[in-house]
């Protein structure tokens, strides 16, 4: 699907740009390189009308194949950069305060008096 879209932008995109260098500039453009006769082809106004309509055309279908590239390009990507994260390794817990020894049950029996 992703294939026939791009395959689909590319030619839209290519008659955009010669849609656009075909219509008339201010001076002479290049659509005066096909001659006088686009006149009498497009009708008594011209191929302007025309060539606009065209231009508009192929521009909305310009801005449907991009939206339509980058949903599609949108769900194929489906990694993430956090997945490439790791967690942070947990730190041991400090270890707990030795327990007080135990005090003796029985006094020691003192030591004989000399």
């Amino acid at each position: 699907m992703s294939t026939v879209l791009t395959i689909l932008h590319i030619v839209v995109c290519l008659a955009l740009i010669s849609i656009v260098l075909l219509q008339h500039g201010k001076g002479a453009g290049i659509g005066a390189a096909f001659g006088g006769s686009s006149q009498t082809v497009f009708g008594s106004t011209g191929a302007a009308p025309f060539l606009a309509k065209l231009t508009a055309v192929a521009a909305i279908l310009f801005m449907c194949t991009s939206l339509g590239l980058t949903v599609l390009g949108r769900q194929q990507v489906k990694s993430t950069i956090m997945r490439e994260t790791r967690p942070p390794v947990s730190q041991p817990a400090p270890a707990k305060p030795a327990a007080p020894a135990e005090t003796p049950a029985a006094p020691a029996p003192a030591a004989p008096a000399k």
